[in-house]
């Protein structure tokens, strides 16, 4: 066999598929192994450089062929496909892996560690618990309003709910043991946020990036924990705006024939931490309308012109850019009034 020097690999649950070139960019290997062929396979052959898409389990097999002595690079799936010819098949993904790493150009994505995911799983069971405790209070909230039982928005009022509701001596037995399971469930789910929220709280003290990012304004320790956790390389970004196009929060681009046409925000990247980040971005601005002291006049002018919503992704996308600033150079945050005040001191 030719030296290889390149191995595109296209992962799955059972079965991976191999492509190979040599030093001439042929093609040498073209293999199907099973799970537990894997690394017995890899074992044999000298370092070399192998790709894998950045999808399920691929950290793991990253971290044990890197145990192998191979280098590994992980690629996004959407980098991948252009390079898929016609027809999808296995053998086909892993010849457009083994294409795709070899441009010089092509973005990576950093392989974490086992503790990096172990966080990552933090927050989200996390983000799954709070979707429950909301689909269960939706629930308590439609049964009881079928018996006339109503209570204003917020998770704080559906105590009274359920006071109202066991207080309720017209209600079927069979309904009022349907609403005690929902309380007990609810009750459950409320005790497992508050403890994830509390080993999300420990996370964030032990970082000593999450505690500089905290101190930005709407930030706040869960997103910055959640930016420790899911940029720990913040180096792989060129500049801030190609970390906020990252999280979505820049708009798609249509430009042709000298043209400039912006369309709407992107939301790519990672769906919880661009939602944490803008339920922040939405509370600092509604905060700022009841009159906070907090003085920005672009963001004044901003919500004057622009709906909240609108203003809030511009908020988080100038606060996406600081973020990144202050995790690539190790800087402290320094409010917008110390800013001023040092450029207008510097002035002759």
């Amino acid at each position: 066999m030719d030296k290889l020097i390149r191995i595109g690999m296209d992962t799955s649950k059972s079965v991976f598929q191999l492509h190979g070139v040599n030093e001439a960019e042929q093609p040498v290997l073209r293999k199907k192994l099973r799970r537990s062929q894997v690394l017995a396979f890899f074992a044999q052959l000298p370092p070399l450089k192998v790709g894998m898409e950045a999808c399920g389990a691929a950290h793991y097999w990253a971290r044990e062929l890197r145990a192998l002595g191979h280098e590994v690079v992980l690629l996004p799936p959407q980098y991948v496909k252009p390079y898929v010819k016609r027809g999808k098949s296995d053998a086909a993904d892993a010849e457009a892996i083994c294409e795709a790493m070899s441009r010089p150009n092509m973005r990576f994505v950093p392989v974490r560690s086992a503790e990096n995911q172990g966080a990552q799983m933090l927050a989200k069971v996390r983000a799954q618990f709070i979707g429950r405790r909301t689909q269960l209070a939706n629930s308590i909230r439609g049964f009881a309003a079928e018996f006339g039982l109503v209570a204003p928005k917020g998770l704080s009022r559906l105590g009274d709910l359920l006071a109202d509701i066991r207080a309720d001596t017209t209600l079927p037995d069979m309904a009022r043991q349907m609403f005690e399971t929902l309380a007990r469930d609810y009750a459950r789910i409320a005790e497992e946020i508050a403890a994830l929220d509390e080993q999300l709280l420990a996370l964030h003290r032990q970082n000593e990036v999450s505690r500089r990012l905290a101190v930005v304004p709407a930030i706040g320790p869960v997103g910055a924990t959640l930016l420790a956790i899911k940029v720990p390389e913040a180096h792989g970004f060129k500049s801030g705006r190609d970390f906020a196009a990252w999280l979505g929060l820049t708009p798609k681009n249509h430009s042709t024939a000298g043209r400039n046409r912006l369309g709407v925000i992107t939301r790519a990247g990672d769906e919880m931490l661009r939602s944490v980040l803008v339920a922040g971005a939405t509370a600092l601005i509604q905060h700022m309308r009841r009159g906070s002291k907090r003085v920005w006049p672009w963001l004044q002018a901003l919500i004057a012109r622009k709906s909240p919503k609108l203003a809030a992704v511009a908020l988080d996308n100038k606060l996406a850019r600081i973020a990144w600033k202050m995790m690539v150079s190790g800087e402290h945050y320094r409010p917008m009034s110390d800013a001023v005040s040092e450029a207008a001191s510097a002035r002759p």
